[in-house]
């Protein structure tokens, strides 16, 4: 699963902007704005959130889990 907070955060450690990340990953900027403001898991094609999910992680960012992180929750990191 795959939460907008996550997407925010993997965003921020790349130091990208809203509009770098849509480029990367095809995907519109008003459909990464609707999924970054997710709760949870967003509301939209899985295909589309494949494709945000894949650019991250070809940048480096590794999605954790709830129950990988101290505080239980979901969480991103990048690759060492």
């Amino acid at each position: 699963m795959l939460t907008g907070a996550q997407i925010r955060a993997a965003r921020a450690l790349l130091k990208w902007s809203g509009r770098e990340l849509s480029e990367h990953c095809g995907v519109s900027y008003a459909a990464l704005q609707r999924a970054e403001s997710a709760d949870e898991m967003p509301n939209m094609h899985t295909r589309s959130l494949l494709a945000i999910k894949q650019s991250l992680e070809a940048a480096g960012v590794v999605f954790l889990d709830p129950g990988q992180t101290r505080d239980g929750g979901a969480g991103v990191r990048l690759k060492v």
